[in-house]
């Protein structure tokens, strides 16, 4: 058995694609085949022997062509056959339990070494046809898997920027203060673009090559995330909101994108085959969930975000820094109301909000940033958090130590 404290993320043991827009550069690709394309390349560039893996968890919720066939296809596709692990899918709150079951499966002893693998196209999503016999004529049921869940909540018949509304309603929390701190929310993204996106380089490969739906040749590049408008606060004040008599409009919430992003997680004695860095340690320190009131999303993160600070032993007022999955601008609102965390201190270099939303990989993402940011800071300890779907949240506590001398 290997407890919690004995697990690393080995230190640049993880990638990120560029997000991008929804319909963007990536609309087209099945997101299995470009995440184990993509992992496979990292993996060769960086030296890591996948096939001395002895598990993975794939994080994926939007259905792809052969994505029946989850982890041990990916794997296979990656060029390690013989790993296998769990398909994961919790909605927005997936990169946090894809992450918590490899750490589980190390702890209790049953593997030593776990890829975790997230992916999501919110592109070209499928359109499902589930069958109805009793229907009018057999007629099936036709589900558009995105945007009929989006705007559909099963139990309340609610869309989610209603979740936003209920919240900014019961917080009093005005358009104009969403916007300002979207506003803020660009201005931190813009600092990973400074010196040729040399934060973003830290963890991604750009130029970035988007091979041809065969995987046989490349045909494009990016060069960064694609599809984000350049976004100011007067900018921001002409737009409405997106329901009447409402607050949220469409510049304070996040938009869907497309991409992956994959980290490697470790019992603490086999660190040194992945890491990038030996001198810079990554621990996991504590997960934590919760479930808000119905129709209350944004929320739910601070109860999850309190269960893993409390799982870690640590207080808020000892967290160095923050990173939120913030598909609306209220989550972090709220989140500051009811902590207080100065919101000017969370999601330094980018968040959600901002590069945008493929459900799978967003919260992986954020987590890479949170390591690279302490990081850069010489160590601390970092907290992330985000909300999913069924008013639903997790949270992650991370340390970075950098034991160079």
């Amino acid at each position: 058995m290997t407890s919690l404290s004995d697990l690393r993320i080995p230190y640049g043991a993880y990638w990120s694609t560029p997000f991008t827009r929804w319909q963007g550069t990536l609309s087209d690709l099945n997101s299995l085949k470009l995440a184990a394309a993509t992992g496979a390349k990292v993996a060769k560039e960086k030296g890591w022997a996948l096939e001395t893996l002895d598990h993975a968890v794939l994080g994926i919720t939007v259905p792809q062509e052969k994505s029946f066939w989850g982890a041990p296809w990916v794997m296979t596709m990656m060029g390690a056959p013989y790993v296998t692990g769990p398909t994961v899918s919790q909605a927005c709150a997936t990169s946090a339990r894809a992450l918590s079951a490899a750490a589980a499966e190390i702890a209790g002893g049953d593997a030593t070494a776990s890829l975790v693998v997230t992916c999501d196209r919110t592109s070209n999503s499928p359109v499902v046809v589930h069958p109805n016999p009793k229907g009018p004529s057999g007629a099936p049921i036709v589900e558009n898997w995105m945007l009929d869940n989006f705007n559909d909540e099963p139990t309340g018949h609610f869309a989610m920027v209603d979740t936003a509304e209920n919240c900014a309603r019961d917080w009093q929390i005005s358009t104009q203060e969403q916007h300002e701190l979207t506003a803020l929310r660009y201005d931190q993204y813009r600092d990973a673009l400074k010196d040729d996106k040399a934060f973003l380089r830290r963890f991604m490969t750009l130029p970035f090559a988007v091979p041809d739906a065969r995987f046989k040749k490349d045909v494009a590049t990016l060069e960064g995330d694609e599809g984000i408008h350049d976004t100011t606060l007067a900018g921001l004040s002409r737009l409405k909101p997106v329901r009447d008599g409402g607050t949220v409009t469409f510049g304070s919430q996040t938009h869907p994108a497309d991409g992956n992003a994959g980290m490697i997680v470790v019992a603490k004695d086999r660190v040194s085959e992945f890491t990038t860095e030996p001198g810079i340690e990554v621990r996991i320190l504590g997960f934590g969930q919760a479930r808000e009131r119905h129709a209350y999303m944004p929320a739910a993160p601070v109860k999850a975000a309190r269960r893993a600070l409390d799982a870690a032993g640590i207080a808020v007022d000892r967290i160095d820094a923050f990173k939120s999955h913030n598909p609306f601008v209220v989550n972090d609102i709220v989140f500051s109301r009811e902590t207080g965390v100065d919101v000017s201190k969370m999601n330094n270099f980018g968040c959600s909000l901002v590069f945008g939303h493929p459900q799978g990989p967003t919260g992986l993402r954020l987590m890479i940033e949170l390591i690279e940011e302490l990081a850069m800071r010489g160590g601390g300890t970092g907290l992330f958090h985000g909300c999913a779907a069924g008013d639903t949240a997790m949270a992650v506590v991370l340390s970075v130590t950098d034991k160079r001398a």
